[in-house]
Formats: C-alpha cells, sequence, structure tokens
C-alpha cells in the first residue's frame, strides 16, 4: 500500500501548498488546507474489492490517507465502527430505514480518535513530536492518548467546564494540560500563545490539514456498509464540524474514483444545541460566515463552540448538499440520550443523542423523507458524560 497524496490546496483561494512540509493554514489567504490526492492512480492501485479483505479499521483507505509509509502510522485500532440498523427507534419514528453509526466504540471513545491518529501519525511522520491543541471534550482525550503511543508530547488547554472524563483521561497519559476560564475559544487563544511561546506545533480544530483525512473514512465506512452508495441523510452533530466536511470530502473523492455506485450524494443535517447555534443562525439568516456565539452554554460539550473556524466551509457544504441546519435544546438531548439506550442499547453522547432530536423536528416538517436511508451520527460514547447527564 501507497498513499497517493500529492499536495495540499487551499478551500478558498485555491493556492497550492507543499504537503511533505508542515503547514496549518494558507499562506496566502489564512484559510483550511485539504490534502489532495492523484485519485486516478489511487483507483487503478485499489478498489473496492481489495479493500473487503483488508483489516477492519481506517488505515484500509491507506492510498487516499496523507500518512506516505503503513511504517509511520500511529494506530489503536480506530475506524471499523458498527453501522446499526436502528429496528426499533425507527419503528417509533415511522423511519423503517434509519441507522446510527456508533462512534463511541473508537479507542478513546470518540470519534476525536479517527482524526487525531491521522493528524498525529503525519505531524511524527513529518518530524514534529511537540503539539499543542485546545479541547473541550473528548479530542484532548484522544490527542493525549496517540502522543503517548508515539512517543511524543502533547500540551492541551481544556475549559473549565469540560466534562470530568476528558480531564481524566488527559492526565492518565500523562499530558501536559492548564484549565483556562471561559469557553473553547478561549482555550484555543492560550494554546495559540503556549505555541508560540515553546515552538509547539498548533493541531487546533480545521487549522491544520490532516484531522479532516481521519474524520472522512466515516463516509468510506458509511458507503461501503451500503453497498457504495450514499445515504439519504446524515444528521450530523456539529461543532467544529471536521467530521460534516470529512464526509462529504469522502463522497466527492469516491466519486472522482469511479466507486459509487450511483451519482447520490447524502443531504448533510448541521444538528447545534440552542444555547450555541452559530452555523444554524447564519444559515437561517441567509449568510455565508457565522457570528460568534456570545455565551455558548449546552451539555453537549462538543457542541460548545463559538466560533467554528472552518464555518464557511460547512454552511456551504450544508447548502450544496440541500441540507439544512437546526437547534436542539438539552431537554431534548437528555430525552434522545434515554430513548437510544432504551430501544437500540447504544448509550449515546449527548452531542449524539442531539441527532434524534433534530431528526423528530424535520419529519414533523415533512423536510425528510420517512422511508429513506438516515444516519444518526453518534459521535462518542455518554459513559463519558456521567456527571453532566445526572439520574437516569
Amino acid at each position: 500500500m501507497r498513499s497517493f497524496l500529492t499536495h495540499l490546496e487551499c478551500t478558498i483561494c485555491g493556492a497550492v501548498h507543499d504537503a511533505d512540509a508542515p503547514q496549518n493554514v494558507c499562506t496566502v489567504c489564512g484559510r483550511v488546507l485539504y490534502p489532495r490526492y492523484d485519485l486516478e492512480g489511487a483507483a487503478r492501485s485499489v478498489g473496492p474489492a481489495e479493500l473487503a479483505s483488508r483489516p477492519s479499521n481506517m488505515w484500509r483507505y491507506f492510498e487516499v490517507m496523507p500518512v506516505r509509509s503503513p511504517e509511520n502510522v500511529i494506530s489503536l485500532g480506530e475506524g471499523g465502527t458498527p453501522l446499526l440498523h436502528a429496528k426499533r427507534l425507527g419503528a417509533a419514528l415511522g423511519c423503517p430505514r434509519l441507522y446510527i453509526k456508533d462512534e463511541g466504540l473508537n479507542p478513546t471513545g470518540s470519534f476525536k480518535a479517527r482524526g487525531l491518529s491521522a493528524a498525529v501519525s503525519r505531524a511524527v511522520e513529518l518530524g514534529i513530536r511537540r503539539i499543542a491543541m485546545p479541547s473541550a471534550g473528548n479530542a484532548g482525550g484522544a490527542l493525549a492518548a496517540y502522543v503517548a503511543r508515539a512517543g511524543a508530547e502533547a500540551y492541551i488547554t481544556v475549559p473549565r467546564e469540560t466534562p470530568q472524563a476528558n480531564v481524566t483521561e488527559v492526565q492518565f497519559y500523562n499530558a501536559r494540560w492548564e484549565l483556562v476560564a471561559g469557553h473553547i475559544g478561549d482555550a484555543g487563544r492560550v494554546a495559540r500563545e503556549r505555541a508560540a511561546e515553546e515552538g509547539l506545533f498548533d493541531l487546533s480544530t480545521m487549522k491544520e490539514p490532516y484531522r479532516v483525512e481521519g474524520k472522512k473514512t466515516m463516509g468510506y465506512e458509511l458507503a461501503q456498509d451500503l453497498g457504495w452508495t450514499a445515504p439519504d441523510v446524515v444528521m450530523y452533530p456539529t461543532g467544529g464540524g471536521t467530521g460534516l466536511l470529512g464526509i462529504w470530502k469522502a463522497y466527492e473523492e469516491m466519486a472522482a474514483m469511479g466507486w459509487l455506485a450511483d451519482d447520490r450524494r447524502p443531504r448533510m443535517v448541521c444538528v447545534q444545541s440552542e444555547g450555541c447555534a452559530p452555523l444554524a443562525k447564519a444559515y437561517d439568516e441567509g449568510k455565508d460566515r457565522i457570528e460568534p456565539w456570545p455565551d455558548p452554554q449546552t451539555i453537549a460539550a462538543g457542541l460548545r463552540v463559538p466560533g467554528p473556524f472552518a464555518d464557511d466551509l460547512i454552511l456551504q457544504v450544508v447548502r450544496q448538499s440541500g441540507g439544512t441546519a437546526l437547534t436542539v435544546s438539552d431537554d431534548e438531548i437528555r430525552a434522545g440520550v434515554r430513548e437510544m439506550a432504551e430501544l437500540e442499547g447504544v448509550f449515546a453522547c449527548p452531542e449524539g443523542a442531539g441527532t434524534l432530536a433534530a431528526l423528530r423536528t424535520l419529519l414533523a416538517r415533512g423536510a425528510v423523507d420517512p422511508e429513506g436511508t438516515i444516519i444518526l451520527l453518534n459521535t462518542g460514547n455518554g459513559l463519558k458524560y456521567l456527571d453532566l447527564l445526572g439520574e437516569p
């Protein structure tokens, strides 16, 4: 296996950057960089039939992953999570083809394992061994785990309202960490300051090119599990939005490689909390950029992102896909955790449970075909949120 990575490309101005030098954002316009691949070469090298015989983890898609050598992959077995047919929940909603993509079964208990495995692997391959990053939850634990696996060093800034399980994780993995007053934006500012002072590499969400590559493998897995087709709707809990962008990027790549059975793409639905909804607000107002949310408050720590850096890309994908953006309340989130657990045996994180409430809203509006293939993306394990969920 070999990677067909060719270069990095700015998602806004199109400027080309060297993929074999450490990069954060576009040096021309300061926006998000995406890795690009020789997709024709990748398609000649591997196809859906060959993938079926490879180990069931996210690195089975190595030809379209950004690490040059398999020897440099830092892995804990991430990816290959189940796509569960939610028959009982679907019957209650009148949705016979409802599925839950359960990312809570990843290493460190969330989908963050995918992005951090890819980003840490590529960073170490490029000679980077000292990393800084803010985290309001699961990303910090995932970074700490993969850095420990690599024998590297991490400095993680954590807002004070971060769930205790996430803070404890970081401590056990022996990463350097600091509690910061305020929200993830404040933690990001402190992380950038420390990175500049100490020469650390900034691995903040969408401010480096490779976390999105780990997250995009959710899209590859959805296609593979659905017979190389797209679901009709993906309900995605959106904070920084890396996974939403990654899934869309995956379908674009698969189409270019001829892997898909038809031309359909999923409608991407951005689910946010009423207490922190900059993307939903911008979508409703027809804007291309968000206004930072002034006082983010929600039990879903991963949705407590007042100013996502890739806001323009997220809004673009939601509109291009024919999707939408909407909000749910904390009470609806708690009810969703209980219902997904009782009916399907999936103890969803608050962020993932929010997708169920959002689906109910869209069904009531007639905005989603109940007969279609619908994915609820559960991004993490509810066991990590016991201090926030309270008694059942």
